[in-house]
Parts: C-alpha cells; structure tokens; sequence
C-alpha cells in the first residue's frame, strides 16, 4: 500500500431532484440573514426564482457573472454586497458565476451557497481564478470553498445538449489529472473512477434525450465526484495549457477543457499507465487507450474536437505554448517546449490521438 495523506474538505451537500426547495433552510443553517443572488445576465430568471424562495433574506441579484472572473467584475459585485449589507451570497449557474462568488469570498470572507446548473465543479474547490491585465491567476484558499451546495438535477434539464456534453467533459477532466496526481490517494481514485464512470454513460443518454431526469442525475452525481477530485489534489498539464487558453485568449471554458483533454492525456500516456487504464476503463474501455476513448466520447456526442473550431487562431499557437511553459509544476512527462508545441498543433487541428 502506497504512503499518502487524504484531506477532506469542509462543505455541506443537499442532493436530488427537487433539492432547491431547501434553500431557506440551507441558508438558515449557515447562520446568514441576507444573501446577494449572483447569475450570469442569461440565468436572470433562475435569479430571480431564487430571491422569490428565500423572500426577505434575498439582498439583491447581481447578474453579471461572466467567464473568467475579470477583477473589474469582482470588484463591482464586492461592492454591491458591501452596499446592500450583503452576509453571505448564493450563486446560482455554473463555473462562472461560482469563480465570481469565490472571488468575493477572497476578498470579503463572505460565505458562498452554490446551486450549480452544469457540470463544472468548481463548486467543491477550493481554487479560485481571476483574469487581470489578459492573464488568468488562479490560486487556492479554503475562504472561498462553498459552504453549502445544492444539486439539483431538475435545474439542468433547461442546460443546451451541446453545453451539457462538454460541461461533461470538462468534469471529466478534473478527475483524470486526479488520478496521476502528485498528491493522489487511493480514496480519490475510486472518487476519479466512479465521477468518469457516471459522466461516461450519462451523456450519451442527454444527447438522445435532453429531459431524462435519471441521466441528468447521473451526470451531476459525476461532476460532484469530479469536483471533489479537483479540490482535493493537485492538477497537471492539462489544467494549465487551459487556463493559458482560457485567460490569455478568452476561448469558452468548457469547450477548451473538451478539445485539449484527449491530447494532454496523449502527451502523459506513457509516464502514467495505470491512470490511464483506469480512464478508459470508466469509459467502457479495455484497452487502456485514455486519450482516445475521451476523444471518442466527445465527437460521438457532437462536442467541437478542434480549438480552431472554438476560436483559437494558429498564430498564437506559439505565445501559448510561451505561456503555458513560464512555471514549473508537477506534471507525470517533464514539460517538453517542442511535445507541448505539438499538442497544441494537434488539439488546433482536431486530430485524433494516435
């Protein structure tokens, strides 16, 4: 048995459909009297039915949320919940408006409630991420762990097929770094495995039916699992090359996690052999083929497979691949400028690993 330290992380989980409905409650137990409503300008209206449920403790809706948290939003929603005399805030959507409350919480201390309507997970980290001056800087601080998390499966029935599919797989991706993680440990392997496994066979049933319940369960039960892993271990290459694409050219979160997943796991394929057994393996693989099973999956489902697909432009391959490689960090294959340079080649072209 391997030597290895577990820390679990401190948040509470309210599950199943119909789970929203426990909201006052679940704002009552925080110890919070009045709670800033935050969303995305598209999520106004689940805004909205959320002050409705917790009537006179809802301070106000701030619904501005946007991808990847630029400080100037930040600020603007501190200083709102500063104004409104604002003692906790609940964010309702996906990882967007959970990084706009994290980032609050950094500043102020605010205790969060996340209600998550995709499959991001961000809302079981403890890792936060904001954009300034074109460079995302994450960073990790157990303030701005949720306090409190509701799922309910119900809310993601209205999430598009397309966003659900590479939500999805984004998910996925948290728990396969998880499991060639430096800090891994055998209690977040089964936790990587099982969150795969769920995601794996859920979203095939999403893209033939966007309003089976028992799928749309399945689905948010893996992204739990998958957030978790995130929280709890380090990531790797592949969280890192996203974030530089992400922060530094402002490609869509999910759909960048989608495309560059199959190659990261090319590049790490042979310096972790058993992480990637056990990835193909919750895929319903035997082969031990990681990267193209995660591949498979997305084009099978009809997710983008190309990051020129999405947005990234081939001269700016070279600055992210600068950029990507501008810190060390822990990573199974020694970072390799001419191998990251080719991932990136292969990630912009749509090609399937080999």
């Amino acid at each position: 048995m391997r030597s290895f330290v577990y820390q679990g992380l401190p948040s509470r989980v309210v599950f199943g459909a119909g789970a929203l409905a426990q909201l006052p409650q679940a704002i009552q137990a925080m110890g919070a009297q009045r709670a800033l409503v935050l969303c995305t300008p598209e999520q106004r209206a689940s805004a909205e039915r959320v002050s409705h449920l917790l009537g006179e403790r809802a301070a106000g809706i701030f619904d501005r949320a946007v991808m990847h948290v630029p400080i100037e939003t930040a600020r603007e929603a501190r200083e709102l919940a500063r104004q409104l005399g604002a003692d906790c805030a609940v964010a309702i959507g996906g990882g967007s408006t959970t990084g706009l409350g994290k980032a609050i919480a950094l500043d102020s201390g605010l205790p969060i409630l996340a209600i998550p309507t995709t499959y991001a997970g961000s809302e079981m980290t403890p890792i936060y991420g904001i954009t300034e001056a074109g460079l995302k800087k994450t960073g990790k601080d157990l303030k701005v762990l949720p306090r409190s998390v509701i799922y309910d499966p119900e809310l993601t029935l209205s999430l598009p097929v397309g966003l659900s599919v590479t939500s999805g797989i984004n998910a996925i991706a948290h728990a396969a770094e998880g499991l060639y993680s430096v800090e891994g440990n055998p209690v977040i392997d089964l936790m990587a495995e099982e969150g795969i496994a769920a995601i794996g066979r859920a979203l095939p049933r999403i893209v033939a039916d966007a309003k089976d319940i028992e799928a749309r369960g399945d689905a948010l039960y893996g992204a739990w699992l998958c957030g978790i892993v995130l929280g709890s271990v380090g990531m790797a290459l592949h969280h890192k090359l996203c974030h530089t694409l992400g922060g530094s050219f402002n490609l869509p979160h999910a759909e960048t996690h989608t495309v560059v997943l199959p190659h990261a796991l090319a590049y790490n394929a042979a310096a972790a052999p058993q992480a990637m057994r056990r990835i193909a393996r919750a895929l319903g693989r035997d082969d031990g083929q990681a990267a193209q099973a995660v591949f498979d999956l997305a084009k099978a489902n009809g997710a983008p497979v190309a990051l020129r697909d999405i947005g990234m432009k081939a001269e700016d391959l070279d600055k992210a691949c600068e950029i990507a490689l501008q810190n060390q960090y822990p990573n199974p294959r020694p970072l390799e400028a001419g191998a990251i340079r080719a991932l990136l080649q292969a990630a912009w072209e749509g090609a399937r690993p080999s």
